[in-house]
């Protein structure tokens, strides 16, 4: 996992008011921490895990465990001794090489000052890389009996012709085997990196004819994604070209693909017909006081949406409003209360203030994930 530092603060978010009225000791400071990478905006999201799921694991210099668990329970803030901090996240615990398993993670070292409050923002990447196989028809034709094998070191990884899965190896070299008859031929190497997907396009002509491989190159919001043509007693070498496009797995990945986070929508109040994510973390804000009401709602005209799902603080969400009709009939906490924990993409207009916070009004599209 890359380990970035920051030496001065990220930012600086507030000072401190006087002690009594944060709870905070002499020479104490509030850290925060915050999911606000490429991860919640990939245009591939079927294999990306609920980042209220992701591992988080805050410790001092000392190394003492402050908080390790996951992003979803994690609380909003912690009060600590002047000092530094290392906040760590990850999507998943990945050791050994497996199907769909891709790694998302980040790694920050802060200071936090006496008296200060420092917001940590994760910027959650992929951390391993993946390699997936189509297999022509003539391919099978000719090895009908053959078993495919990725292989890493000294771990093989069988790969079945009717797989359609990722297979995600950790950054390095990779080999792709060709068991046939008993023996084990050697295809290809390739050396991954981080954040990369290699697709390889396999076919075995009849006659065994040379063929150049070519690649193309797309480039995803979180990933690199390289596609390699590779014929059977092909040249091996020839000649290779590139572009560089978009992948779109979801029909509106282009539309949420930029969509703000709920900290970034108070920096874009006046912009209308715009996204804006977050988890649904409760409502009925206009009797809630300073925490949104998380269960047994009332009113089914608004919602509030927060960073993670453990938010309770209505200054740390953005208030929603729920247009008369489909969408606050879908959506509205009264009649569905299991929504609460949802991640959710919302369109509509952001507003300097609706029940007190950063609101979104004029809803006229959503995506639940």
């Amino acid at each position: 996992m890359r380990i970035k530092r920051f030496w001065a603060l990220l930012p600086l978010v507030a000072v401190l008011g006087a002690c009594d009225d944060f709870g905070v000791k002499a020479g104490q400071g509030e850290l925060k921490w915050i999911i606000e990478g490429e991860v919640l905006k990939t245009r591939s999201p079927a294999e990306i895990p609920d980042t209220n799921d992701f591992i988080l694991k805050v410790s001092n210099a000392d190394g003492k465990v402050l908080y390790e668990g996951s992003y979803g329970d994690s609380p909003e803030s912690l009060l600590v001794d002047a000092g530094s901090y290392t906040v760590a996240i990850q999507s998943i615990e990945f050791t050994t090489p497996g199907f769909s398993r891709p790694l998302y993670g980040d790694e920050q070292v802060v200071v936090v000052k006496a008296g200060a409050s420092v917001t940590v923002r994760l910027n959650c990447v992929l951390q391993n890389a993946g390699i997936q196989l189509r297999i022509a028809p003539d391919f099978l034709t000719s090895f009908p009996d053959g078993v495919l094998y990725l292989k890493a070191g000294d771990t093989k990884l069988m790969y079945a012709y009717a797989e359609k899965r990722i297979a995600y190896f950790k950054p390095g070299p990779v080999s792709l085997l060709l068991n046939n008859e008993g023996k084990d031929e050697t295809l290809l190497s390739r050396t991954l990196d981080a954040r990369t997907i290699l697709t390889l396009n396999l076919s075995a002509p009849a006659g065994g004819t040379a063929s150049s491989s070519t690649i193309t190159v797309a480039v995803d919001t979180t990933k690199v994604w390289n596609q390699e043509s590779y014929t059977i007693g092909g040249s091996g070498g020839g000649t290779s070209s590139g572009n560089s496009g978009n992948q779109d797995d979801d029909g509106k990945g282009a539309e949420t693909e930029n969509a703000y986070t709920v900290s970034q929508a108070s920096s874009h109040i006046g912009e209308n017909d715009v996204w804006v994510y977050g988890y649904i973390v409760g409502g009925d804000l206009s009797t809630a006081g300073l925490t949104v009401k998380t269960s047994k709602i009332t009113k089914n005209t608004h919602l509030a949406i927060a960073a993670r799902s453990s938010v309770t603080s209505k200054s740390s969400c953005v208030s929603v409003e729920l247009p008369k009709g489909a969408i606050r009939d879908a959506l509205n906490l009264v009649d569905h209360p299991d929504l609460i924990g949802s991640r959710i993409y919302l369109q509509g207009n952001i507003v300097a203030s609706y029940f007190g916070t950063t609101g979104l009004k004029g809803v006229s599209d959503y995506v639940l994930k």
